[in-house]
């Protein structure tokens, strides 16, 4: 026998001569039968290529089915997470397939020994079987580390799964170049000097992922979004909790549960509101008028604000008003005979005192930011007494709840200063009118 088995394998672990040895003991076991060379070939080949099978077969299963199985279950018993997130990632299953293929790699050159061009087939089929399982393994590594970093605090709020797909992307890209090498004989540089000639194709074909990378860069160093951040962007009909920030899409859980899908680089492009400043705060605003139907506004007797003054959280100011104002109208020599003359108190100036001193002394008002009652700009609906104030509760159902508490009080409390709450006319006033 006097050929030699091909020396440009990537892994060499078998001495060629030792190769050579097993074929020819093969070989001439067979040729002794009195087959042509061409048949000894043959049989010799098949027979090695069951002995490898059947070798291959048990490899795997031992591999597979006991030492995995052994490695699982002591995985399940142990307290730490991490070697849990490398199960649920089936790390260690994408590394059982890497053993057989470089044992594969070692026998095939026995087994077609004497057809050097099925072995270099078989060989360049098994280089890119390897290719694939060792880029599945290091995929798997990456996406156990993205989960782990998922268990961080300080990168809960990151968009990982735009990194793992830059990353999964690079990973596909090099396998793809080292299969084109082994396939064509080629350099890798050379393929790259190709790509280079198609990058104006391939920039559009990728302008979404590439436009995609560039904005999930953007929206991680400039801290715009992160995960659980709660949003508005009404083009797209987006309102609520981010969960969950792709390379080419962010997803938006709806307070009605629906998902709103929104391209990634639209965050850069289009104007949105963030609301983690309200919840970083530990306010939220309430921003809300009554509106004061304009012809109850008056004057009040002196009688009415003794009446008044039963309240107790407005009588102190009421005393210190009235000293106030009868100070000056006796510095102004005002005439009480004609009310507009001089200062004198109105039942709406009382009904916005009380609103703000109801709103200090309310345990789910923060006292630490913006509280003010003040008027807006009279309408055809009245005038608007706009309570500008937040709570000290973020929750919206607790938020919805203080507030709701709060006009619950200020809507009935409102008669007792002699005003009406304007509101269009109903059925019943206009049978009243009838009657």
């Amino acid at each position: 026998m006097s050929q030699k088995t091909p020396t440009t394998l990537p892994i060499e672990i078998i001495d060629p001569d030792a190769i050579n040895s097993i074929y020819e003991k093969m070989f001439n076991f067979f040729n002794a039968l009195g087959l042509d060379n061409y048949y000894t070939h043959m049989i010799t080949a098949i027979a090695l290529l069951i002995a490898v099978s059947l070798v291959l077969y048990i490899t795997d299963y031992v591999i597979r089915n006991i030492l995995l199985k052994l490695v699982k279950t002591y995985i399940l018993k142990s307290k730490t997470n991490i070697d849990d997130i490398l199960v649920h990632n089936k790390v260690f299953d994408y590394f059982t397939h890497i053993i057989p293929l470089i044992l594969a790699k070692i026998l095939f050159p026995i087994i077609f020994l004497g057809f050097p061009n099925l072995t270099s087939f078989t060989l360049k089929t098994a280089d890119i079987f390897l290719v694939v399982a060792i880029i599945l393994f290091i995929r798997s590594l990456v996406k156990s580390a993205r989960d782990f970093a998922r268990t961080l605090k300080s990168m809960e709020d990151k968009p990982l799964d735009s990194y793992f797909q830059v990353v999964s992307i690079f990973l596909y890209f090099v396998a793809g170049i080292i299969i084109f090498s082994m396939l064509t004989g080629k350099s890798p540089w050379a393929f790259l000097v190709s790509l280079g000639a198609a990058s104006a194709i391939l920039m559009l074909v990728f302008k979404d992922t590439i436009m995609g990378f560039v904005a999930s860069i953007q929206v991680s160093s400039n801290d715009m979004v992160r995960v659980g951040d709660w949003i508005e962007m009404s083009k797209f009909g987006a309102d609520g909790t981010v969960t969950q920030i792709n390379l080419n899409t962010v997803k938006v859980q709806n307070f009605d549960k629906t998902i709103t899908t929104i391209p990634t680089h639209l965050l850069i492009s289009d104007s949105f509101k963030n609301y983690r400043g309200m919840q970083v705060s530990g306010g939220r605003r309430i921003k809300r008028s009554i509106n004061v139907k304009i012809s109850s506004i008056r004057f009040l007797e002196p009688e009415e604000i003794e009446e008044l003054k039963k309240i107790q959280i407005l009588a102190p100011y009421i005393e210190q008003r009235t000293a106030e104002i009868e100070q000056y109208n006796k510095e102004t020599n005002a005439d009480p005979s004609m009310p507009v003359n001089g200062r004198k108190i109105t039942n709406v100036g009382l009904f916005r005192a009380y609103i703000t001193r109801y709103a200090e002394r309310n345990p789910g008002i923060h006292k630490d930011m913006t509280l003010m009652v003040r008027q807006l700009h009279p309408t055809e609906h009245g005038l608007p007494i706009e309570l500008y104030m937040f709570t000290n509760d973020i929750v919206w159902t607790n938020y919805e709840m203080i507030m709701s508490d709060m006009f619950d009080h200020l809507l009935a409390s409102i008669k007792f200063f002699k005003l009406e709450v304007f509101e269009l006319p109903a059925s019943d006033d206009l049978r009243s009118l009838k009657s």
